[in-house]
């Protein structure tokens, strides 16, 4: 049974649709930069196919668990992250200091959104630059002029940042159903079918067995202790967890859908997509004699240089960026959804301009990852920091909130839900068939989860 307190505060809340519209909208919001951009440069750094082993039992084990955890908070809670912690420990007569794994939910999304916003900008200019033919012919140094240029000039960048957050904007301030249900309802169908148009040119490049095996044909010759925690962090990245996203999301769940039957879907579908980029992109990267571990520069300069020397790589090169806008703005949105979410909550004020509110502060403070690569790209707020004595701005948002923020978010929820949150309340969400499944899933969650993310979060501190 549903507690009758939550059952009443979700009486006005908005609904999914259904369980498969739930199933796009996390699936957007997982599948993002991190498994187009950041997937297949880990992947290639760490020798291919050892590396991707490791990292589907890291999603088992740490990223599924925690998934599931959030939205059982977010569903039975039935508001933003922070009032559903704070309606569930009043409830469950615990202490409401839980309540700053919400605080700290929400003010991750809002960082993180400030820079991935200005990424999103990148990738929006990599398709005018595309479709204008900026790549044919291009060289190493070429293709590194031109996106050192981009990175070199604040107005450029200001522009797209701004294109991209107005974008996001528009689609949460038209609300669930309406905006970003509709929304994910056609980037989702066409992110898949980009996909695979590129996987399909990408067999046609003469070395797609080559880029087969360096995925699927494990080396653990060449997997490195690093590369494991690489894995790891990386499994908790890319499913949106620790950022109040899922928490936000599982608030608008029917309390007739699975959450775990979902949360298995999301998972599988987020995987699909990193295996499907990495597929689509190293039998290029091969192709070209190019270097699959040529790091983060693998999107915006390593592939042009493949897309310049290929027939059609005006085509396929504008796709592929294409692409990468539409991964970038499905989990945009789901970032800026829980900090709307609560100042609906919070405020009592629209939904428009509680978008308005969060996503024009959001947008300001993106200017200082826009001021981060050029005007300010020597200026380290932190420096008196040893550990911080060299980073931007840029640097310090993402460090903040990949390396201490998200992981303990996802730690303190996986121990919240495991050791403090009613017991009954967890199995009634979470509806399993059998009291088996149910204690392997406390056990895992309880147990080898938080372990996994502490081992994750030492390594990031040192």
């Amino acid at each position: 049974m549903e507690d009758a307190s939550v059952a009443e505060a979700r009486k006005d809340h908005p609904m999914w649709s259904s369980r498969f519209a739930f199933i796009l909208a996390a699936s957007g919001s997982a599948v993002g930069l991190g498994n187009i951009w950041k997937f297949p440069y880990i992947t290639g750094e760490n020798g291919g196919g050892a590396f991707v082993l490791v990292y589907l039992l890291c999603i088992a084990l740490i990223g599924l668990p925690i998934m599931i955890a959030e939205v059982t908070i977010g569903r039975r809670g039935g508001r933003s992250p922070i009032n559903s912690l704070r309606m569930l420990t009043h409830r469950d007569g615990l202490s409401s200091r839980w309540t700053w794994i919400g605080w700290m939910g929400i003010t991750a999304s809002f960082l993180i959104l400030s820079f991935y916003s200005v990424i999103g900008g990148w990738a929006l200019a990599y398709v005018g630059q595309s479709a204008s033919g900026a790549f044919s012919g291009g060289n190493a140094d070429s293709i590194g002029a031109l996106f050192g240029g981009l990175l070199a000039d604040p107005w450029t960048l200001l522009v797209w940042h701004s294109v991209f957050m107005a974008l996001v904007i528009f689609i949460v301030a038209r609300g669930i159903r309406s905006g970003m249900e509709k929304a994910i309802n056609i980037l989702m169908p066409l992110l898949f079918l980009l996909l695979l148009v590129m996987v399909g040119y990408a067999m046609n490049s003469g070395e797609f067995s080559q880029g087969f095996a360096f995925l699927f044909q494990p080396d653990f010759s060449k997997l490195t202790t690093a590369g494991i925690l690489t894995a790891l962090g990386h499994a908790f990245f890319t499913l949106s967890l620790g950022m109040g996203v899922m928490m936000a999301y599982g608030s608008y769940l029917p309390k007739n859908v699975s959450i775990v039957k979902t949360a298995v879907a999301v998972s599988v579908v987020d995987t699909a997509v990193a295996l499907l980029a990495g597929l689509a992109i190293f039998p290029l990267v091969f192709a070209n004699g190019l270097e699959p571990g040529s790091g983060p520069g693998l999107i915006f300069q390593t592939l042009p240089m493949a897309f310049g020397q290929m027939t059609g790589g005006v085509l396929f090169g504008s796709l592929f960026f294409g692409l990468l806008v539409i991964a970038a703005v499905t989990s945009a949105i789901s970032l800026l959804e829980p900090v709307v979410e609560w100042l609906e909550e919070q405020k009592g004020i629209s939904r428009l301009s509680g978008t308005l509110m969060g996503g024009i502060s959001i947008w300001l403070l993106g200017l200082l990852t826009i001021l981060s690569f050029n005007e300010w790209s020597n200026v380290y707020p932190l420096s008196f920091i040893s550990a911080f004595e060299s980073k931007t701005f840029f640097d310090l948002l993402d460090y903040v909130t990949a390396n201490l923020m998200m992981p303990l978010g996802g730690l303190f929820i996986a121990i919240f839900v495991g050791w403090f949150m009613n017991k009954q309340a967890v199995e009634n969400q979470l509806d399993l068939s059998n009291d088996v499944a149910f204690s392997l899933f406390m056990f895992v969650l309880r147990f080898i989860t938080p372990a996994a993310v502490l081992v994750v979060f030492i390594n990031n501190l040192l």
